[in-house]
């Protein structure tokens, strides 16, 4: 649950002096039916185990607790229980819990080649796919029954507290993340056919028919999985349009088409203009037949997954699940955990508006190259250098390892 770095004691006890400072001059938003969560925290320390089965039943508690233990990492229950201090579960005696979604990097299409920040962009723009295309638009969930939330790492989390959801059992939340993904959804289904009378010129090049089976793609603004599919398939033609027929070509082979067709649909689509009367119309019928094959075979799929959405499942499954208190701290980054609404989400940008709220200046040595976009700056040093850093940035690289603070004597 907690990613951290080791730390010694002498920079542990440093680290914990700017969380401590944060704590007492800050107030945590309060959780919604705070008195039926159940709390947990790290402390800080060479060897630590979890607390948890704690309660902090008004705001004036909360605030207490973060000032005077100053945690590393603090937790709070998704579910709400009449008796949430209790160490059992069915002690507890579980009355709901919010629905939650986690997106983190590590559940990220190629997440490994990509750098700390790519990461954070690339887990956003998921974040607006998941919130935007399937929250509001297919769950109907209103914006005002939404809280989301930076988690301080590398990933963010959506709190759905419409009551409608509350109730929901484990395998209820699985169909919704089998939804999300598009588990059980057939590409195919985003075509559908029509038999045309044509004229001699208006066929295809290579057909020989008077009649024309023509493949039609769904209607973009349809609900559900159907419009979503032909969404990112007109997106791609654009994509193919913008980049050009070579870049076509090879994306075309990276799907498992047949170089010769692979060059004659693209020369079709981009060349020919294709692809515009593709976006047009919706129809594939300027493709032969066998490419129209080849289209709906590699093409309409890979759109599919393309837009299938990325989330942690055990996490929305999992009703009696810990997740980190927005307005705390990530003991892994010295970050906020940072509440936003949907308007201020397309903005923010954590590096570096998730640092450490705190005044100072720092002198660190560098232990590992470093370079990150920090604003309208750059984080960077090299590893063995030294430099005075804000104290938010100086937290942040410690906290990962890459930089070490000096220490007063």
């Amino acid at each position: 649950m907690a990613k951290t770095v080791p730390l010694d004691a002498p920079t542990l006890a440093w680290a914990r002096t700017w969380f401590a400072r944060y704590y007492r001059s800050v107030t945590v938003p309060t959780p919604s039916r705070l008195a039926r969560r159940e709390f947990a925290a790290f402390p800080f320390g060479l060897e630590t185990s979890m607390r948890r089965h704690e309660t902090l039943p008004t705001p004036a508690e909360l605030h207490a607790f973060l000032a005077r233990d100053v945690p590393r990492h603090v937790y709070y229950s998704t579910a709400y229980y009449r008796r949430p201090a209790e160490a059992t579960m069915a002690g507890k005696e579980w009355l709901g819990a919010d629905l939650v979604f986690d997106l983190d990097a590590d559940h990220l299409r190629g997440a490994e080649t990509m750098s700390y920040a790519e990461q954070l962009d690339r887990v956003k723009e998921r974040l607006i796919d998941l919130v935007d295309d399937f929250l509001l638009r297919d769950f109907g969930i209103s914006p005002n029954d939404l809280a989301l939330v930076f988690s301080g790492g590398r990933g963010y989390h959506v709190h759905v507290r419409d009551e409608r959801f509350l109730p929901l059992s484990s395998p209820e939340r699985r169909e919704l993340v089998d939804y999300v993904q598009g588990i059980g959804f057939d590409a195919q289904r985003a075509v559908a056919g029509s038999t045309l009378n044509v004229a001699d010129d208006e066929r295809p090049s290579g057909g020989r028919r008077s009649t024309l089976r023509v493949q039609e793609l769904a209607p973009p603004d349809g609900p559900g999985w159907r419009g979503r599919t032909t969404r990112a398939v007109l997106d791609r033609l654009r994509r193919w349009q913008e980049a050009g027929r070579d870049a076509a070509v090879t994306d075309l082979l990276a799907l498992g088409v047949p170089k010769a067709h692979a060059s004659k649909m693209a020369k079709l689509l981009i060349d020919q203009g294709g692809a515009d009367r593709i976006r047009t119309s919706l129809r594939l019928e300027v493709l032969p037949p066998a490419l129209e094959e080849e289209f709906l075979r590699a093409v309409i799929p890979a759109a599919a997954v393309e837009v299938q959405g990325e989330t942690d499942a055990p996490v929305t499954t999992d009703i009696h699940r810990l997740i980190r208190l927005p307005g705390s701290l990530h003991g892994g980054t010295g970050f906020r955990v940072v509440p936003l609404t949907r308007e201020s989400l397309d903005s923010f940008a954590p590096l570096p508006e998730a640092a450490l709220p705190v005044d100072g200046q720092v002198r660190v040595t560098f232990s590992a190259d470093v370079d990150y976009p920090w604003g309208t700056g750059r984080l960077a040093g090299r590893s063995g250098d030294s430099a005075e850093l804000p104290a938010g940035a100086a937290v942040f690289l410690t906290l990962r390892g890459e930089a070490v603070p000096a220490l007063p004597p």
